[in-house]
């Protein structure tokens, strides 16, 4: 069968997918994204985390024809996923400054200068062709030493990402549970703990 879905924010295809192939196999053998790690295929290292439509999911559970129309996000694409979530975030906030300090005037004429700055952002970027800056929870794990041998790292950064965007100022509870499902062979938990806070206070002092 052919599977045909959103990867890292590209159309992607993968043909003869057999019934029982999983998406981690076509993310991997078929599309050349490794970044998700093959290790238990049972669902309980948590090293396969891909966001599937926006939820963290083993990617070894979930049949590849499950993701026919959805959106993926692999550890190759965070950067680029959090890049465009800050992104929205500033535009929400300005329009929402400039909707009640101005007038509709002022308004309109703000929103006219913010979108040809934006675009023109837009097209240097392109143009220039510079990747994102690194997701903040990815920065936070290099500075905190939060890597070993880094395989549960691809798995671990889509939950972390995952836990703060839905929860910006988590508690330690809050972290351990979302990391619930993610094994560290290594046992750097700490470390990992460590990059988590740290990647949290950064993004707050941010807004």
């Amino acid at each position: 069968m052919r599977v045909t879905f959103t990867v890292n924010g590209r159309p992607q295809q993968a043909d003869d997918v057999w019934e029982g192939e999983s998406l981690l196999y076509v993310l991997r053998e078929r599309l050349g994204l490794p970044g998700s790690k093959n290790a238990c295929e049972q669902g309980e290292c948590g090293s396969c985390t891909v966001r599937l439509d926006g939820v963290p999911v083993c990617a070894c559970l979930v049949a590849a024809g499950q993701a026919e129309g959805r959106e993926v996000v692999t550890v190759e694409g965070l950067a680029q996923y959090a890049d465009a979530r800050s992104r929205r975030t500033t535009q929400d906030t300005t329009a929402t400054q400039d909707t009640t300090d101005t007038t509709d005037a002022t308004t309109a004429a703000d929103t006219t200068t913010a979108t040809d700055a934006t675009t023109a952002t837009d097209t240097t970027a392109a143009a220039t062709r510079q990747p994102p800056p690194l997701a903040p929870v990815q920065q936070a794990f290099i500075d905190t030493g939060a890597i070993q041998c880094g395989f549960c790292t691809p798995g671990l950064l889509i939950a972390a990402d995952e836990l703060l965007e839905r929860t910006p100022d988590p508690s330690d509870a809050d972290i351990r549970e979302a990391l619930s499902g993610n094994l560290c062979r290594c046992t750097g938990y700490e470390k990992i703990l460590d990059a988590v806070r740290l990647a949290a206070a950064r993004t707050t002092e941010a807004r």
